[in-house]
């Protein structure tokens, strides 16, 4: 896998770069700004590119305004957009009409090299991988008309995993269960969910998009 690290802070990109080497994942180049970001995934070609939603010059959504140029300009290209602060409206954004192959995290969990390592892998996958915090923050909100009424609550308890990017084998080792547990309860989520097996389509991540757009 091929990475490109966009992060003003000099220290946080060293640091991120570094991991990734450690982890065996090639980093095709660096930058400090969206501009820079841009050039280089033109130019590089790479499977994913992490990125730094607040950069120069605003410090506001740069990052976020170029994931989605790559995502238009480059769709082979994952991005793993990384942020500060919980936001889950910046992770409604990103995902947008295309939840595949992207991934929000907040920066202070990329320093565990196995998470960021998994959730760059699993992009590069197609998956869609959100932050367990911000998937908490959605989980625990009202909501006036609820696509996810007809859901269990250890069916909902399964999908906030599989929103943050869990395997089968991982959500089954989280909640002390076998896997084929945890099989048969995604096959009962996509069958609520009126998600068929299209062979065209990646259920798991069409059902984490409609639990991120239930409406509050």
């Amino acid at each position: 896998m091929r990475v490109i690290v966009a992060d003003d802070a000099m220290l946080t990109r060293v640091g991120i770069v570094r991991l990734l080497g450690d982890a065996g994942i090639e980093v095709a180049g660096e930058a400090e700004d969206a501009r820079g970001l841009l050039r280089l995934v033109a130019a590089e070609h790479p499977d994913a590119a992490v990125v730094d939603i607040r950069m120069p010059p605003t410090h506001t959504d740069e990052g976020l305004a170029a994931a989605h140029q790559i995502r238009v300009g480059h769709p082979g290209v994952g991005v793993l957009v990384l942020s500060q602060y919980v936001e889950p409206g910046y992770a409604m954004r990103l995902i947008g009409d295309r939840p595949e192959g992207v991934g929000y995290l907040l920066k202070e969990r990329v320093f565990d090299a196995a998470i960021l390592v998994d959730a760059l892998r699993r992009i590069g996958d197609g998956e869609c991988v959100i932050d367990p915090t911000i998937v908490a923050r959605l989980t625990g909100r009202r909501r006036e008309k609820d696509p996810l009424a007809d859901l269990t609550g250890r069916e909902r308890e399964v999908l906030s995993l599989v929103a943050e990017g869990l395997s089968n084998t991982a959500i089954a080792s989280r909640l002390s269960v076998a896997e084929r547990t945890v099989e048969a309860h995604t096959t009962q989520i996509f069958r609520k969910l009126g998600l068929d097996a299209d062979p065209g389509s990646h259920r798991r991540v069409l059902a984490v998009l409609a639990f991120l757009r239930s409406p509050a």
